[in-house]
């Protein structure tokens, strides 16, 4: 019986996909111990699907990228279909931008025409992998092609002959072959061996010149564990196992594209084609970036590094125009931010006692969020009745600035010591006033009057000097400093004169208002004698909101310690 009123969401006009019955299969036992080889696609299942193909520019930048995190194997497009594709592959080539050791791999139909314009394409590359393919699955050879199984038989064979015979009018080149049965996983198992087989009788790779065999999921049609069993049937019955590389290459359409790869590693595939953050066809490819870092936290090395997590977002944001979801596996923005208090107070806790040469145990947090750049940012609870919910939003409201996190952590507890103390809501202006009374004091005991910057290449490597006035309540102190800009000038002025070392930690300015009469707000967090302190200060100048908001942080903290004290 249907749980649907519409008629058209009928589950009744699909069919399982036939399991393989192998009660011997060995790859359930097996676990992950090393990073397969990667190839990366995103310059082309990556860039063909999307909206606005990339620019020349913006193929470069992604290639960079690649080059930076380690890829070896790059996938950079389908040349004899497209002339952008193949003008790029040519600078590439003829510009000198392919590392010694990468290799550069593209994709051709099995067609005389394409492989011959791929040939011509990849001339004068020091290595390339040809990656040749055609559709095997029932549905493409009976409704597309019109073809038995010996017609699609033939055309990987023919294919594979001409991919041979090209090679040798570029004897110079090192090449690599590649083959894929399209819609491997919609084929059958039987009949993608007895496909591989006829291309691999015609290449005759041996143990010191693999041959390729990528097995794609084109459609992922089947559990994670199905594919698995495909692949460990596929390893143990092709011909000359060991004289392959077997590369996977899975979508996600079910939303299983990673692990059906994870478990093709167990199943006996080498070798992985993927993109980053998962762009791709429909609902995308498998993404490289959660599967090395998965490995990641298992304490493998995923030989790529994704350290640099925010560079990877923004170069790929900047090439595919799709934003990333702040939940992303790994690199999302918000995937180490808790909302919960209990989550926060935990973390907490398991931050206070982790050791630094002990392994990784802390609650809610599968891996340092540092090893990537980034710091755990609890953020302020929205919560209507509590009165501290929502305080950063209001704020915005009320005063057009946009807090970052480090001081909305701080900002929050003192909304919330004002709750606890308070009865009933906390209005927009109460929470403007404790904004003021707690980051823009008017009472310290240091003022700032006036500065005077001088930069320039002067001795000592130092390029700005500071020579800034303050008034500590009974007289005008002059204080003079250098660094490597106006701010660390400034703090060094400072600590000359006061004794106290003023670290500025984080650092955010913003506009207020635009125009003739506009105003910035400068934000700081410092460290003074271990412990970080917030402040801001509003100024038509942006440098001069810069120094007093300094200025009030060092208040803040001196204030603090005499009240310690």
């Amino acid at each position: 019986m249907s749980t649907s009123s519409n008629p058209r969401f009928n589950h009744r006009k699909y069919r399982p996909f036939p399991a393989l019955q192998m009660p011997n299969r060995r790859w359930p036992s097996r676990s992950l111990k090393n990073a397969p080889l990667w190839c990366s696609v995103d310059l082309r299942d990556g860039n063909q699907a999307l909206i606005e193909p990339m620019s020349v520019q913006q193929k470069q930048q992604m290639w960079g990228l690649l080059v930076r995190m380690g890829f070896k194997d790059i996938e950079v497009g389908f040349p004899a279909a497209s002339q952008p594709d193949f003008d790029f592959v040519r600078w590439l080539i003829t510009e000198n931008q392919i590392p010694n050791d990468v290799t550069i791999q593209v994709l051709t139909q099995a067609r005389d025409e394409l492989i011959e314009r791929t040939y011509q394409a990849l001339e004068g590359a020091r290595r390339a992998v040809v990656h040749v393919y055609n559709s095997t699955s029932p549905v493409q050879r009976e409704k597309v092609f019109s073809l038995d199984k010996d017609g699609i038989v033939a055309i990987a064979r023919h294919g594979a002959e001409k991919v041979k015979s090209e090679a040798l009018k570029y004897p110079a080149t090192e090449w690599v072959f590649q083959y894929s049965p399209e819609s491997f996983s919609s084929t059958e198992v039987e009949f993608a061996v007895e496909v591989c087989n006829a291309v691999i009788d015609v290449w005759q790779p041996s143990i010191d010149n693999k041959t390729i065999i990528n097995l794609p999921a084109t459609i992922e049609s089947a559990m994670p564990n199905v594919f698995a069993d495909q692949i460990e049937w596929f390893c143990d019955h092709v011909n000359k196992r060991d004289c392959l590389t077997i590369s996977i290459h899975t979508h996600n359409d079910r939303g299983c594209a990673v692990a059906a790869a994870e478990l093709a590693l167990l199943a006996g595939a080498d070798r992985i084609e993927g993109t980053l953050l998962g762009n791709g066809e429909r609902t995308g490819n498998m993404d490289i970036v959660t599967m090395a870092m998965n490995l990641y936290s298992q304490g493998i090395d995923p030989e790529l590094d994704i350290s640099a997590a925010d560079d990877i977002i923004a170069t790929v944001e900047a090439c595919t125009n799709i934003p990333t979801h702040p939940r992303h596996p790994w690199l999302g923005e918000l995937v180490y931010t808790a909302f919960s208090g209990s989550h926060q107070d935990a973390i907490r806790k398991c931050l206070a006692v982790q050791e630094d040469d002990a392994f990784w145990d802390v609650a809610y947090l599968p891996i340092d969020p540092q090893d990537l750049g980034r710091n755990y940012q609890s953020v302020i609870r929205v919560n209507s009745q509590s009165g501290k919910g929502g305080a950063s939003y209001l704020l915005e409201q009320e005063l057009g600035i946009t807090l970052p996190r480090w001081m909305q952590i701080e900002l929050a507890q003192h909304i919330q010591a004002l709750a606890e103390t308070e009865q009933g809501e906390i209005s927009p202006q109460t929470i403007v006033q404790v904004f003021r009374k707690a980051f823009m004091p008017n009472d310290g005991r240091y003022m700032l009057a006036s500065y005077q910057t001088e930069h320039g290449n002067l001795e000592n490597g130092e390029h700005h000097r500071i020579q800034a006035c303050l008034h500590d309540g009974s007289q005008l102190l002059t204080v003079h400093g250098h660094g490597l800009g106006s701010i660390s000038a400034f703090t060094d002025a400072l600590h000359k004169t006061t004794g106290v070392d003023v670290q500025v930690v984080q650092f955010e300015e913003q506009a207020l208002t635009e125009g003739s009469n506009a105003q910035a707000m400068a934000m700081v967090q410092v460290n003074v004698a271990g412990q970080r302190y917030c402040a801001a200060a509003q100024d038509a100048d942006t440098l001069s909101a810069s120094l007093q908001a300094i200025v009030s942080a060092l208040n803040i903290a001196l204030i603090r310690n005499e009240k310690a004290a």
